[in-house]
């Protein structure tokens, strides 16, 4: 039997938010649980699941977990920097904002980085 392909997109976006609110409900009780949920990668395996269902397709999973494993460096500055913002008085929002423009700035500079070291992505 044949799933629709939108029957398919919505059952993929409502596992996947599920867990997003999972941890976040997870978290108001326990911010360690919530936080250990949180750092499995989740997100990355379930987008390495998809992909495969929908490709079949080794190589372009090992691809893009290369380039997860690659790219998750650069994300531990929002980790990093939110607390050492939020501990020093400055708002939710702007530490986040803050945090936000540092990651980006962290990623693309592992991305020219890579690029230098001819690292594929």
């Amino acid at each position: 039997m044949e799933v629709n392909t939108m029957t398919y997109y919505i059952i993929k976006v409502l596992i996947t938010a599920a867990l997003i609110v999972l941890i976040a409900e997870v978290s108001k009780r326990s911010s360690f649980i919530g936080a250990v949920l949180a750092s499995v990668p989740l997100t990355s395996t379930l987008a390495m699941l998809w992909l495969y269902i929908d490709t079949g397709s080794v190589d372009k999973v090992s691809e893009l977990a290369s380039s997860v494993f690659w790219l998750v460096l650069p994300s531990l500055a929002l980790f990093l920097t939110l607390p050492i913002l939020l501990s020093q008085g400055i708002g939710f929002y702007l530490s986040l904002s803050i945090s936000i423009i540092v990651t980006a700035a962290c990623y693309f500079l592992m991305i020219m980085v890579l690029r230098y070291c001819d690292v594929p992505l």
